[in-house]
């Protein structure tokens, strides 16, 4: 999944058209970033019902350990920056937890 499209530019592209390119690939990701992470948050609310059912704690803290631990070994492999995959993941989890609260709340 490591994969990166040839971003090479082609021998008479100018570079308006280039750096037209590169934003262009820029929004795609980014609308693929927002619609898998609709799919994921769809997930996390039905894990919020299950643990409001049954009163479960909202947080988790060794699951989010072990994701956090799984995705700085994933940002790695994708030669990704470990921090930041980490922030980017605790600030997820911060927004699922508030979430879960809310549905418990309910």
């Amino acid at each position: 999944m490591s994969q990166t499209p040839d971003t090479t530019p082609a021998p008479d592209a100018t570079p308006d058209a280039t750096l037209a390119g590169y934003r262009a690939s820029i929004d795609n990701i980014d609308a693929a970033l927002i619609h898998l992470l609709a799919e994921r948050f769809k997930c996390t609310k039905r894990v919020g019902e299950l643990k409001a059912t049954y009163s479960l704690p909202p947080a988790d803290p060794n699951r989010e350990a072990q994701q956090i631990a799984r995705l700085r070994a994933l940002a790695e492999n994708a030669h990704l920056d470990p921090a930041f995959a980490e922030k980017f993941l605790a600030f997820i989890i911060q927004e699922v937890i508030r979430h879960h609260e809310a549905i418990a709340r309910t």
